[in-house]
């Protein structure tokens, strides 16, 4: 690579170079990944701990707030770091893994997003037969699958720009490294590299997508025959799903789905699916979910309980 390439790093332009909106920015964003680990770490440790959670929708809930938190470490620690530095670089290889983890996490979340439909359309269409075709090992399978689709979708992005010369300039106008950027700092043509890496994230991001519609269009169409009681709580169950779909894809298919170019919004679309959006999953599945909020209540008690014996104990 080094004989390929007369860039070692790259210079990473931010956010804003207004030194105190950078402070405000860092204080912002240092507050929203607090949230997002203790609130993605809580839902996992809740479900884990909990037996009344042992179910599929809790399972795959549990394993999207960890690919949440992994997403979020890849991208907010880099940006806090920066709010507060003068000169904001990132070495090539550094660039890379960046990029490999956010592309390995965030098409796992889809994937994963998918699959959780899936799961949802079990249970609301065919619910005699839930636990029987959604047991543990169809369970872990899904997951697999969408690890795998999702390290493959990353390995694909990867090893076409690993290959991409870059001669200079290292000026990248983004806060991250991200895929449109980098194409556009590349030497030579990139017309087909820029091709292939639009069609892997159409691949992902809209068959994901479309999978997604159509299993709750089969969903909204069966909830016609249940009673309106039914209806009620299949939507609430529903709704806290559609939510993060919503908030996890439209910005998705709005940076990704489209030819390769860049625009000042990208920066902004990218910090609300980045930041935002790890943070908001588990505030909302914890506040419309009446089961994981009692199941908290119930592990918070039971540490307290467990420090106050200590302490006396001591």
């Amino acid at each position: 690579m080094e004989l390929r390439n007369n860039v070692t790093e790259f210079i990473l332009l931010g956010l804003t170079k207004d030194p105190t909106v950078q402070k405000a920015l860092f204080v912002v964003f240092l507050l929203i990944y607090i949230v997002t680990m203790v609130g993605n770490l809580l839902i996992v440790a809740t479900v884990i701990a909990s037996p009344s959670l042992d179910s599929p929708m809790y399972f795959f809930l549990a394993y999207l707030s960890f690919m949440d938190a992994v997403f979020s470490t890849a991208i907010s620690p880099k940006l806090l770091a920066d709010l507060l530095c003068a000169k904001r670089t990132i070495s090539l290889s550094a660039c890379l893994l960046q990029l490999f983890v956010e592309h390995l996490f965030g098409g796992g979340d889809a994937l994963l997003l998918t699959v959780m439909a899936y799961d949802r359309y079990v249970a609301i269409c065919k619910p005699l037969h839930y636990l029987v075709i959604m047991n543990h090992r169809v369970c872990i399978l899904l997951l697999v699958v969408s690890l795998i689709v999702g390290f493959t979708h990353s390995l694909v992005q990867i090893i076409f720009v690993y290959n991409l010369p870059f001669c200079g300039p290292n000026i990248i106008d983004h806060f991250l490294c991200d895929l449109y950027p980098l194409l556009e700092l590349a030497c030579g043509n990139t017309y087909w590299v820029g091709l292939t890496v639009v069609v892997n994230g159409v691949l992902l991001c809209l068959v994901a997508f479309v999978l997604l519609l159509f299993s709750y269009s089969i969903i909204l169409r069966s909830l016609r025959s249940h009673s309106q009681e039914g209806r009620r709580k299949a939507l609430s169950t529903c709704s806290s799903h559609i939510t993060v779909v919503v908030l996890f894809f439209v910005p998705c298919i709005f940076v990704y789905v489209r030819p390769v170019s860049t625009f000042v919004i990208d920066k902004f679309i990218t910090v609300f699916y980045a930041v935002f959006t790890p943070m908001l999953n588990p505030l909302i599945y914890a506040l419309r979910n009446s089961e994981i909020k009692s199941s908290m209540k119930k592990l918070w008690w039971r540490m307290l309980c467990t420090y106050r014996v200590k302490m006396s104990c001591c």
